[in-house]
């Protein structure tokens, strides 16, 4: 489990594609304190750590997972949102974020608004019924706050400080996105469309 607070920006160094793909990430972390077999969310996607080094880590990607979500797309130098799993006792600064992705989403448009920068996020229309004004979602493993939603686009406001220790700063418009609804959203809509026979 993960809270959506991303605490690195980590970078592909390789990618080897052999049956699963395989992906060199290098970091900041002390990878003294992951284990192999660790989870990792990666963009979003909970991945475990098969080998590490100096400043690296790997992990390794089924055809499926690259299908589902956008790491079919990364390649070297692309930069990534990475956060730890979370342990009993962290502080809970965001939501509780799975590392599952439910679809991907796409940028529409992206406006200065003061210092911050307006997102528009054009999303499956299987999951737009998840997402709520003032409610959670987490893009490219990021906790969010939604601003309105309209349709299947939904807005978000970045702040500076975001822009700065993710990779929000650097996306563009129509860029894709790994989106995960809250787990309290989805858990809602079951009870509520649940009909016992």
């Amino acid at each position: 489990m993960f809270t959506g607070i991303i605490t690195d920006i980590g970078t592909v160094r390789a990618v080897r594609k052999s049956g699963d793909t395989r992906f060199e990430i290098g970091t900041s972390y002390d990878l003294g304190t992951v284990d192999l077999g660790a989870s990792i969310s990666c963009n979003g996607c909970c991945l475990t750590v098969v080998e590490k080094g100096s400043g690296w880590f790997a992990i390794q990607a089924s055809a499926e997972t690259l299908s589902k979500t956008t790491l079919g797309g990364w390649a070297e130098g692309t930069r990534i949102n990475l956060e730890r799993a979370l342990k009993i006792g962290d502080e809970l600064g965001g939501h509780i974020v799975s590392g599952h992705v439910d679809g991907l989403g796409e940028i529409v448009s992206i406006t200065p608004e003061g210092e911050s920068k307006r997102f528009r996020i054009r999303v499956p229309h299987e999951i737009a019924r998840f997402i709520a004004p003032k409610g959670s979602v987490a893009a490219d493993g990021t906790s969010l706050t939604v601003n309105e939603v309209e349709g299947n686009i939904f807005g978000v406001n970045i702040i500076p400080h975001t822009q700065a220790v993710t990779t929000w700063g650097t996306m563009v418009e129509a860029q894709r996105l790994n989106i995960e609804i809250d787990m309290l959203a989805r858990y809602v809509a079951r009870l509520t469309e649940y009909q016992p026979s």
